[in-house]
């Protein structure tokens, strides 16, 4: 089916949904759940990209309440361009210096996408060893049902839950659920990215994969690891997770002693 084939006027949204899952059963069939989304189309993406404060996002944009221009999904689906986004960011400061932070990130969107455009499905494969002392074949290849339905027990339950639920996560929560998954569960990435592809609004290929695999090692010098504090600093909410029962309480040298026993102390 191509995009102009589609209908475009619903009865409501009950229609809408029965029509997706009748468009796209093998979607349907991995996961029917049809959260609110970000409304689209170009009048959306222009009132978004109105509202980007570079200098603020600069400084905040690691904290889960932070200045996020929330853009992605439009760049996604090319209602936005690369280009667009950061012509906005220059006009929106009065010295350059400020959207430089802003710009930069659209930088690695676009290399990621220069590194698909270049090898295509092969993001779905390591693009080098891991770095943690396992081999790829010590990674579970599927992902629990626990991780999915947002019940580890752990303060990445809610963030679970928000990617299945709303189709978006602040990228902090990515890392900090990516990193869980292959370095505290031993989990393949390629399960992580799947997941994650499945239900995010602004998931591609490129950044999402490539993205996962910097966090593994695969494809960058270290595994990505968090600690509780890191949690605390950026805004997640550790208020029922008491520190004595955390598995990120830890300082980062005794965590990467842990997660990475067979690594020369200090790697």
């Amino acid at each position: 089916m191509s995009a102009g084939d589609m209908r475009r006027a619903f009865a409501d949204r009950a229609d809408l949904e029965a029509y997706l899952r009748r468009a796209f059963p093998r979607a349907a069939a991995l996961d029917d759940a049809l959260p609110d989304r970000p409304v689209g189309g170009r009048q959306a993406a222009e009132a978004q990209l109105a509202q980007i404060a570079p200098a603020a996002y600069a400084t905040s944009r690691n904290h889960l309440d932070g200045a996020v221009t929330r853009l992605s999904p439009y760049l996604r689906h090319g209602v936005l361009t690369l280009a667009e986004v950061r012509d906005a960011a220059l006009a929106a400061v009065a010295d350059p210096r400020d959207a430089a932070k802003l710009i930069s990130e659209l930088g690695w969107r676009d290399y990621y996408q220069r590194v698909y455009a270049a090898d295509g499905d092969a993001v779905w494969r390591d693009r080098e060893p891991y770095k943690t002392g396992y081999d790829a074949a010590e990674y579970a290849a599927d992902l629990p049902d626990e991780i999915q339905l947002g019940q580890t027990g752990t303060a990445l339950d809610p963030f679970c839950r928000q990617l299945t639920t709303t189709g978006y996560l602040h990228n902090h929560a990515r890392l900090w659920l990516a990193a869980y998954i292959v370095h505290w569960r031993r989990i393949r990435w390629q399960a992580g990215a799947r997941w994650f592809l499945t239900h995010l609004l602004d998931g591609d290929p490129a950044s999402n994969n490539l993205s996962w695999q910097w966090v593994a090692s695969t494809f960058s010098q270290k595994p990505y690891i968090f600690n509780r504090d890191n949690l605390r600093k950026y805004g997640a909410d550790l208020s029922a997770h008491p520190a004595a029962d955390c598995p990120f309480n830890d300082s980062y040298e005794n965590l990467a002693a842990r997660l990475f026993p067979r690594l020369p102390a200090g790697r």
